[in-house]
């Protein structure tokens, strides 16, 4: 929808149209108010169309507390949010706007076309539907604040538009080119708000070891990967990696980084991965003996393809210091300990992350604590609202970072509204 030409005060201000901006205005709209929404880009809605590939997994059917937990100690400011709009009645307004949902794997859900083209075209219906002034390509420099009190906002092109209520949906810093560019940070630091520096997360890591770049491509499936450092969990987290020409990416490394992202503000950041979760040095010597005497004939390296890739299989040799050709009779107990050291405990020095560029998430942003959870208002200026990236949440792959978005989004929408 175009912007109308002269109008200038609205009830609400929704800055950002991604998917916590979007959700905003309809919540907002959908109680009588005069809505406008804002967005710096050419497009609403972009990280919702880049999202899963393209196919979008939308939100998880975890439990409640599980999927709380999984946003770490600050997890419990969600409760209003995921109330108001959780996975169920996330699916059913979706289905409501005309994008059934399927369900995968009994926990993750996908729109049914699995196209993600197809939720942010059904948000853009219903904001035309409900009569909210979509302006695009209008970038907001700062909040119109006038004796302490919450007026509306600024564009860059020094436009005033008066608003009763304003929405902070910015994003982060992820993908920049799809709009993450940071800027929610200065507006809500404008109210008097904190920030947590930001730091990517959900990002592909970097490593001071070059082997794996001789691998670009390779999966590794269920497998363990934990942070050696003191006080850090020794559990880890279990499920695929892959390689990368620089370091290791996969759903177990994104879903990892953004505390290594933490850690990396003190050096480099050693990680441990057995590569068959579980299987740790002990067992593998024991294998190893075994294959001894079960097919001592074979070489190292043909025993080792049974279980792993076969490039993996030469590179762990090399690590180990054994002769892949080695037959399993001919290895010798200091070269047997050695492989299994490197099989139960692979170890790489993460020296950076891939950044903001290809992060997903943002990890960082509004501190929580100048946020009401109930309303998502600031504490510190009446009539201003934030949701999504821009707090200081971020939870795993797997639909949890867009649920909360749409969850935020509707509940600081709905707030605002109702002023």
């Amino acid at each position: 929808m175009d912007s109308q030409a002269g109008q200038t005060a609205f009830d609400v201000a929704v800055v950002g149209a991604g998917a916590a901006g979007q959700m905003a205005a309809i919540a907002a709209a959908e109680e009588g108010r005069r809505v406008v929404l804002l967005e710096q880009m050419a497009r609403p809605g972009l990280k919702i169309l880049a999202s899963g590939g393209g196919h979008c997994n939308l939100t998880n059917l975890v439990e409640p507390a599980v999927f709380i937990a999984a946003f770490g100690r600050q997890g419990r400011f969600m409760t209003a949010a995921m109330t108001a709009m959780g996975p169920t009645a996330l699916r059913s307004l979706l289905a409501s706007l005309g994008v059934p949902t399927i369900v995968r794997d009994r926990v993750y859900v996908w729109p049914a076309s699995e196209r993600s083209a197809d939720v942010q075209a059904a948000h853009r219906r219903r904001i035309e539907q409900l009569g909210v002034t979509l302006r695009l390509g209008c970038l907001v420099r700062s909040l119109w604040i006038d004796s302490g009190r919450l007026m509306g906002v600024e564009t860059a092109s020094a436009e005033r538009i008066a608003a009763e209520a304003v929405v902070l949906a910015c994003g982060g810093k992820s993908w920049p080119t799809l709009g993450g560019t940071g800027g929610g940070y200065s507006l809500a630091g404008q109210a008097g708000m904190a920030i947590v520096e930001p730091l990517p997360a959900l990002v592909a890591l970097v490593t001071r070891e070059q082997w794996p770049g001789r691998l670009a491509g390779v999966s590794l499936h269920n497998v363990r990967v934990r942070i050696e450092l003191h006080g850090q969990d020794k559990t880890g987290l279990t499920g695929d990696v892959l390689m990368t020409e620089r370091g290791i990416s996969g759903p177990v490394v994104l879903n990892i980084s953004g505390r290594v992202s933490q850690l990396l503000q003190q050096g480099p950041v050693p990680l441990r991965i057995e590569l068959e979760a579980g299987i740790g040095e002990t067992e593998w010597v024991r294998r190893l003996e075994g294959w001894r005497s079960s097919a001592g004939r074979r070489n190292v390296v043909n025993m080792l393809r049974e279980h792993l890739p076969r490039s993996l299989c030469e590179v762990l040799c090399e690590l180990a210091g054994v002769e892949g050709q080695t037959t399993m009779a001919q290895l010798p107990a200091a070269n047997r300990d050695a492989l299994a050291g490197v099989l139960g405990g692979l170890e790489l020095t993460v020296t950076a992350t891939e950044g903001f560029e290809t992060a997903f998430v943002t990890r960082g942003g509004v501190k929580l604590q100048g946020v009401n959870p109930n309303t998502l208002e600031s504490r510190s200026l009446a009539g201003l609202y934030l949701a999504g990236e821009l707090l200081d949440l971020d939870g795993p792959s797997g639909g949890f970072n867009l649920q909360w978005a749409f969850a935020s989004g509707w509940l600081a929408g709905k707030s605002a509204g109702r002023r």
